[in-house]
């Protein structure tokens, strides 16, 4: 699949290729991934695919909303991308109760708008908008 170029123009790409790439180094095959605020699920797909095209095998993420129907919508995308590598997982409802879900086994790679500190113990790796961490 062709990664769609308006997630390649994120600020947030070249750290989540970066941090893909680092995992690749130390070859590693499996990746869990964390989208805290997933929208229609697009960008997060996008992140699945490219770690799909740099090689691993196992690619696990979890995209987090706050709207049901957009939500809804991540998962009817998710459905479209389908692929033995990828398990892609929407859920609705409140982010920080999930992250916190996150901390006794925290994910590879978080990817946040506004990522405050409570967000820092979620994962090994967190990518948040360089405007949005100023803001945080």
């Amino acid at each position: 699949m062709q990664i769609d170029s308006k997630y390649r123009h994120d600020p947030r790409w070249p750290a989540i290729e970066a941090a893909l790439g680092s995992l690749r180094e130390r070859h590693r095959c499996a990746v869990r991934i964390v989208d805290a605020d997933c929208g229609a699920g697009g960008f997060l797909i996008a992140v699945a695919e490219q770690a799909r095209t740099m090689g691993f095998t196992a690619i696990e993420g979890r995209g987090l909303g706050g709207s049901p129907a957009m939500v809804g919508r991540a998962r009817a995308a998710a459905k479209r991308h389908r692929h033995a590598a990828m398990g892609l997982v929407f859920e609705a409802g409140d982010a920080a109760d999930a992250l916190a879900e996150e901390r006794d086994f925290p994910a590879d790679i978080l990817v946040c708008h506004r990522c405050g500190t409570q967000m820092r113990a979620a994962a090994a790796c967190v990518i948040g908008d360089p405007v949005g961490e100023m803001a945080a």
